[in-house]
């Protein structure tokens, strides 16, 4: 007897995935009514791991990784499909596959959203950033605007999916595989480029041979627009969390002290330095820069190595001793990785009148929004201080 033999009718198999598909449908009919509750357990899920990631790394990159599943499984989904129909086997409803889609974007984008409003620097362009995802989370949740794009409009629905796959990659590699934001961020515009290729041919059909040459033409044009326009990007995985300005330093304890009036006189006298606590994954070692600059003008570049896992950030300085001829006017410090993202920003202003100067006190400031929320009662604490 052959192995054919053994194997039902194909008939009998098209019947019984038909009643598997059935069932499928009868249960994502049930899970409608409730698919609400999706996206606030994906938030909290975001907060989790947003929190924990230093003090439970393994349920952090147990929440991430499950993110990853997701999306595999969701990617796969329309070569399943093909694979079924080549067999003679029905392809799952649309609306079914849709539903499924939805619940995935809604997990990945509400997952990220903790991680962009803590890294988000608001007084630049990461702004609009996380405000465009703001509204693609919103939109994923307003199910008669989601159905009609992805219905209606297929070019732009494989867009907002290029950009879930896009902020998967980034908000998830840096947890999982320790890898540096420059290098996440490589990885997830590769990816954004790549499934952004059904967009581009929903956009340009019919396709013929110079329509096919403009988009092989657009894919590198949109890899190097995003990595141009990085800086607008939030390095998910960093985050300011305390910065000081003092005219010394106890480099034992790792702390700023003394105070001073930021004059033209004092800086040349003492110098500055510029105290910043830098959050990130345990495990994670990352290249940051404080550049500083003089009414927007980059006069120094200084790199810092920083490594993840200490509970109130790994504590890292800088001392600028040499100053332009004349110093007075607005300073900043931006703290960039290497790659060109800003983790965030430092002000101060240098006056010949005492009372206009900066006050350089030492006092570490926390931060605003989530990074400054203090969860260390409520949770287990950390190994060793790094």
């Amino acid at each position: 007897m052959t192995a054919d033999r053994l194997l039902p009718p194909p008939d009998a198999r098209a019947s019984r995935f038909e009643a598997w598909q059935r069932r499928l449908a009868r249960l994502a009919e049930r899970a409608r009514p409730w698919h609400w509750l999706w996206p606030p357990v994906a938030f909290a899920a975001g907060m989790a791991s947003f929190f924990l990631v230093e003090r439970q790394q393994w349920l952090g990159a147990a929440l991430a990784l499950g993110m990853l599943v997701a999306w595999v499984l969701l990617l796969s989904e329309s070569l399943i499909a093909r694979w079924l129909t080549n067999r003679g086997y029905p392809a799952l409803p649309r609306g079914i596959t849709t539903f499924i889609a939805q619940m995935v974007h809604q997990e990945t984008l509400f997952f990220a959203l903790p991680f962009l409003l803590a890294t988000t620097v608001w007084s630049s362009g990461q702004l609009v950033f996380t405000v465009l995802m703001m509204g693609l989370s919103l939109l994923s949740i307003l199910d008669p605007l989601y159905y009609r794009l992805a219905a209606r409009h297929r070019w732009l629905y494989f867009a907002f999916h290029a950009q879930c796959v896009f902020l998967v990659v980034l908000v998830t590699l840096p947890t999982l595989l320790h890898l540096t934001t420059g290098q996440s961020l490589a990885i997830a515009l590769i990816a954004m480029v790549i499934f952004s290729l059904p967009s581009l041919m929903q956009l340009l059909r019919p396709l013929n041979l110079g329509r096919w040459l403009a988009m092989l033409a657009l894919l590198p044009l949109l890899a190097g627009l995003g990595w141009l326009g990085r800086a607008w990007v939030p390095p998910a995985s960093l985050w300011l969390s305390g910065y000081a300005l003092s005219p010394s330093f106890d480099e034992q304890a790792r702390a700023p002290e003394g105070g001073l009036r930021l004059t033209p006189a004092a800086l040349t006298d003492h110098g500055l330095y510029a105290y910043t606590a830098i959050h990130a994954p345990r495990g994670l070692k990352e290249e940051v820069v404080h550049e500083w600059r003089h009414d927007g003008e980059l006069v120094d570049r200084i790199p810092l190595e920083i490594q993840g896992g200490r509970e109130e950030g790994y504590r890292a300085w800088t001392h600028k001793r040499h100053f332009p001829e004349s110093p007075a006017g607005r300073w900043r410090i931006d703290v960039m990785t290497a790659s060109g993202q800003r983790i965030g920003v430092l002000r101060f202003r240098v006056s010949d009148t005492a009372e206009q100067a900066t006050l350089a006190d030492g006092h570490i400031q926390l931060p605003p929004g989530i990074p400054g929320l203090d969860l260390r009662r409520l949770i287990a604490r950390p190994g060793p201080e790094s």
